[in-house]
């Protein structure tokens, strides 16, 4: 079956993993791979853990129409900024994770799609704020910020952050969506997960599961490489989005370049 719709993540994908916290830009090979995707008649969906303006970026840059999607799946967005679809954590749910994370002396963060609330300032609560587009907000109680969480994280080192992730599941895997990133622990609402999200622009889009192509490297991306008809890992992917694919770009330079190229080849007449 003809594909219709590839969808990418950003960091660790479209831009190289030594570009996350930088102002890097896709390579001119990779857009024009992109843009030739889009004029063959195959969608380019972008899903990634930034938030909208940081990921409507990367989208206008690619000259992308397609929705995106947002936070890990927590939100979908047009390129108007129009949110499509939102997945709110359950507050009570939230306030136990922040009461763990002081319990334990870490910082952590509350979040929606458009704000980015944190206990304290870190090296990588910037670097988010810069890959996101917008400016973190600081304040010991982000809880009592205003802002209706579609998330909460609990900020630490690659030391500590999969005991914190094992703990957390323990605690709340029953109700929530919990993802072991390297340094900071995440936890989302059940259904708030790229290939969930996918789905639903799919569906939007009337387009079949088995005509989509998935495309990731972390832990956030697992879900849609799943989902997806096809679900491909970046050679540098992290064990669960290794599990979660049916197969791995090999190693080289501008490797997701080459893949959409051939991708466009391989693409019906007409």
């Amino acid at each position: 079956m003809a594909v219709k719709l590839v969808a990418l993540d950003i960091d660790g994908t479209v831009i190289p993993p030594h570009g996350y916290g930088a102002t890097h830009e896709p390579t001119e090979r990779l857009t024009r791979a992109v843009r030739a995707c889009v004029d063959s008649g195959i969608h380019i969906l972008l899903a990634s853990g930034r938030m909208f303006p940081g990921t409507s970026q990367i989208a206008r840059h690619f000259g992308l129409t397609t929705p995106v999607i947002c936070q890990q799946g927590c939100s979908v967005h047009l390129p108007d900024g129009t949110m499509t679809h939102e997945f709110l954590i359950d507050r009570g749910l939230a306030i136990e994770i922040c009461g763990y994370a002081r319990e334990i002396e870490r910082a952590y963060e509350w979040f929606n799609p458009l704000r980015y609330v944190v206990s304290a300032r870190s090296r990588a609560t910037e670097q988010y704020g810069i890959v996101s587009g917008i400016e973190p907000e600081y304040r010991r109680d982000p809880e009592n910020s205003g802002v209706r969480p579609t998330g909460v994280g609990i900020i630490s080192t690659h030391a500590d952050a999969n005991g914190i992730h094992r703990e957390l599941v323990a605690r709340h895997g029953h109700e929530l969506h919990v993802l072991d990133f390297p340094e900071v622990t995440v936890a989302v609402a059940q259904d708030a997960n790229k290939g969930h999200a996918l789905s639903l622009v799919c569906d939007d889009l009337g387009i079949g599961r088995a005509q989509v192509i998935a495309i990731g490297d972390s832990v956030n991306d697992a879900a849609m490489l799943a989902w997806a008809g096809r679900g491909i890992a970046m050679p540098h992917s992290d064990a669960y989005a290794m599990d979660a694919a049916d197969e791995v770009l090999e190693p080289g330079e501008d490797m997701l370049a080459a893949f959409l190229e051939d991708l466009v080849r391989s693409a019906p007449a007409g």
